[in-house]
């Protein structure tokens, strides 16, 4: 399941580094603002699939592709989102056990 993630990181991170002239990925890559556009519209279109109850796996599959792109055209690395959240999931629990004492 998460290999269909990794491969999806590792083809924006090839055409990052080996553009395909006329490629979609490439033009998210390349273009920040059209990247910024397509992560809205896409997050739009699945709190509707959501609400109309329809089409909810293939938004959601949309709005994993064009964030991860988003993320790559800012460079911002995944790896760096997941150790983020791994801090949060730390302190949350820190948290707890610091409030199941009282």
């Amino acid at each position: 399941m998460l290999s269909t993630l990794e491969s999806l990181l590792k083809l924006a991170r090839d055409r990052k580094d080996n553009p395909i002239n006329g490629s979609y990925t490439n033009k998210l890559l390349s273009d920040k603002s059209l990247s910024k556009a397509k992560v809205l519209e896409e997050i739009n279109e699945l709190i509707d699939a959501v609400e109309k109850d329809v089409n909810k796996t293939h938004e959601a599959a949309d709005v994993f592709y064009h964030l991860i792109m988003y993320l790559e055209a800012n460079n911002i690395k995944i790896e760096d989102v997941m150790s983020e959240l791994d801090k949060r999931k730390k302190w949350v629990t820190t948290i707890i056990i610091f409030l199941q004492k009282f």
